[in-house]
């Protein structure tokens, strides 16, 4: 049967992908700014901030990679016997990877 961090990791997709969200729409914003104000595009603070979001990214990648193979585990264990037997009447069901929108699927253009 799945692990308890496999199940935990399952139910917290919602909330993932609502941060998600927020973050590509924080971005949007940011580089809004950004073309409005060119000094910032050599500030130092701002050049480290871009160091930042690009770990943020990485790091996103990365868990969605994590959750997607859990999800993965998940699925072939209760597909699996003599885990099939029993999953389905004790409410495991199949569960579906991360899929990010259609629209964080490609990068803002932003010239600096």
């Amino acid at each position: 049967p799945p692990t308890g961090t496999e199940i935990c990791q399952i139910r917290n997709i919602a909330a993932f992908s609502k941060a998600q969200s927020g973050l590509s729409s924080a971005l949007s914003k940011l580089m809004v700014v950004v073309e409005r104000y060119p000094d910032l595009k050599v500030n130092q603070n701002f050049l480290m901030l871009q160091k930042q979001l690009e770990g943020i990214e990485n790091r996103v990648r990365v868990e969605r990679n994590r959750f997607n193979d859990a999800v993965t585990t998940y699925n072939t264990k209760i597909r699996s016997l003599p885990t099939v037997l029993y999953a389905g009447l004790l409410g495991f069901d199949k569960k579906t990877k991360f899929e990010a929108d259609e629209a964080s699927q490609s990068a803002p253009k932003v010239e600096f």
